[in-house]
């Protein structure tokens, strides 16, 4: 089957290196793609918002299969754009439609979903320039902690967590009146601050049947004890100790079907992976934030437990006919570490080499590129979060070791990790470097 796969960061080369090992693939074709994709797979020089580009490489290469990884061209509407062309109509698609996509576009819409359809989350408001006096007052009377959230689509980083009532009304101006994440933040969405554990669910759906994947969590400050700036993820882990049987009963019944019925209600053409943000309340599920892609660094753990048929997964949701399989699910614990940029989140600087990539460094591990480019036969670093290695292990504290200590084979100017990554999860066993 000829595919075609949509992205250039971690995400997309663990996805590669996944549909790389189906029996149903040949060839695979990565737009843009990185150095990493390269090895296994056909990079394509697209601009994946560029639509008519993408259609035309597809009916020119025959491409059978398509899957989206970032989240900007869904937002923006391919899978629209796909479906409103007869003969690109023909090629299925694993991403949802531009309506369905806006439970990722816009905040305010995925809360009123929730509402709508009885999934539990966190009291909200709403307010733009028009109601801006207003939620000035509202915010100098909220309880504290309070979340402010940009609406529209803000590279992972247009959530803000307030302690105090000054700091609140400062960052709601920055944002409405000086538009501090640009058009995302025309509208903000004002949160109860919840109390809890974060992890990370991720569903694969047709619309009407759905399989649930490996649960991961991910780590977001910069720092070790999640102390310091917010980014796009520093590490993940798989699976989540206090992910159990009966809380993820509770996730299945109040927040995975009611979301795919309540899709389905609304006649929001959905075929594809909804990436679920959950917070452990208590013991009690509410849902942050919704996605409409997987996850990264998610990813890189949740992939390679997956033992299911990737390919095969994708055509049977696009037949509508995911009811009749089940997930398989690798028994080891995934680790992912992510190596980052000096400066990171902040301004960086590019153009460092990286050494001891081509490392073979046996069936445990696995290096994933992500902000990387080729450049006179080395590997480059071109990004704030650079690659993120993953291995399996007996258990958490194994797989995060075996991680930390691939890490110490590979190098560049600057780079930076966390060894803290599932540190609430560990055993008595130390972690690798954290007495140095």
């Amino acid at each position: 089957m000829r595919i075609l796969l949509l992205g250039s960061g971690g995400r997309e080369h663990a996805l590669a290196w996944k549909l790389s090992q189906s029996v149903w693939t040949n060839p695979l074709f990565i737009a843009p793609g990185n150095p990493g994709t390269a090895r296994i797979g056909n990079n394509v020089d697209l601009d994946i918002n560029d639509f008519a580009a993408v259609g035309k490489f597809c009916l020119f290469e025959n491409i059978e299969l398509v899957i989206v990884g970032p989240e900007e061209p869904l937002v923006n509407g391919i899978y629209d754009y796909f479906k409103g062309h007869e003969e690109l109509a023909k090629i299925h698609f694993i991403g949802p439609s531009k309506a369905g996509a806006q439970l990722e576009g816009s905040k305010g819409f995925a809360k009123a979903f929730m509402s709508r359809h009885g999934i539990p989350t966190a009291a909200y408001r709403e307010f733009t320039i028009d109601n801006y006096e207003e939620g000035v007052e509202y915010l100098q009377n909220h309880t504290l902690p309070v979340v402010l959230k940009a609406d529209g689509l803000a590279a992972g980083k247009g959530v803000v967590i307030c302690l105090n009532h000054v700091e609140a009304v400062a960052e709601f101006e920055l944002m409405i009146q000086r538009s501090k994440f640009g058009d995302a933040s025309k509208k903000v969405v004002v949160e109860d601050f919840l109390t809890g554990i974060e992890l990370s669910v991720f569903v694969l759906t047709d619309g009407n049947s759905y399989l649930t994947l490996p649960e991961a969590k991910d780590y977001k400050r910069i720092g070790e004890g999640d102390k310091g700036l917010m980014t796009g993820g520093m590490g993940a882990v798989s699976p989540v100790p206090f992910a159990t049987s009966d809380f993820m009963k509770k996730v299945d019944d109040r927040v995975i079907k009611p979301t795919v019925e309540g899709l389905r209600r609304e006649n929001i053409e959905y075929t594809g992976f909804i990436f679920i943000g959950l917070i452990n309340v208590g013991g009690e599920p509410y849902v942050i934030e919704y996605n409409c892609r997987m996850g990264d660094p998610e990813t890189e753990v949740v992939i390679p437990r997956l033992e299911n048929d990737l390919v095969g997964l994708c055509i049977a949701a696009s037949k509508k006919e995911l009811h009749k399989t089940t997930i398989q699910t690798d028994p080891r614990a995934a680790a992912t570490v992510v190596a980052v940029s000096h400066g990171y989140p902040g301004p960086i600087e590019k153009g460092y080499e990286i050494t001891g990539l081509e490392d073979n460094y046996g069936k445990q591990s696995m290096v994933f590129q992500a902000g990387t480019t080729a450049r006179d036969g080395k590997i480059i670093t071109n990004g704030g979060r650079v690659f993120t290695v993953t291995s399996f292990g007996s258990d958490l504290t194994e797989a995060v070791n075996t991680s930390l200590d691939v890490l110490g084979y590979i190098g560049f100017d600057g780079m930076y990790f966390r060894n803290d990554i599932g540190y609430e999860f560990m055993t008595d066993t130390e972690i690798a470097g954290e007495e140095e």
